[in-house]
């Protein structure tokens, strides 16, 4: 099975930060870090250092989705806080579900929640890719 990450995280997350979120939500689902076909953000992340360092590190693409793209996501766990800041009820889960062509049947895991040891969160969901 190949599937999508969709990975939203705080200004600045360090790299360790983003890399225990990823694995912890591939456990979850019961994946290995080859089954990323692609992983994707919002586009104000596009400059993220720890994201950028991620992919690279794993040779995985990395999409970037406008809020507003992300906004027309039916999602489960819509956000207000990533509404008010991001302009999207939701970055991970609607990422995944757009970088995967599927809805929210094809998520496999919801929205995972991590703080590092930096004190920074990050939150990956997993979608299903469509073959």
């Amino acid at each position: 099975m190949r599937v999508a990450l969709g990975i939203g995280c705080d200004r600045n997350a360090a790299l360790p930060t983003l890399q225990a979120a990823v694995t912890q939500a591939l456990v979850q689902a019961g994946l290995a870090h080859d089954a990323v076909a692609v992983c994707a953000s919002i586009d104000l992340k596009s400059d993220e250092a720890a994201l950028l360092q991620l992919c690279a590190q794993h040779g995985w693409p990395l999409w970037f989705y406008t809020a507003a793209q992300l906004a027309d996501i039916a999602v489960p766990n819509p956000s207000e806080v990533v509404l008010k800041f991001m302009g999207t009820p939701a970055v991970a889960e609607a990422a995944a579900m757009l970088a995967a062509n599927t809805g929210i049947a094809g998520l496999l895991v919801e929205k995972h929640k991590h703080c590092g040891l930096d004190g920074k969160n990050a939150t990956v969901s997993i979608a299903r890719l469509l073959e």
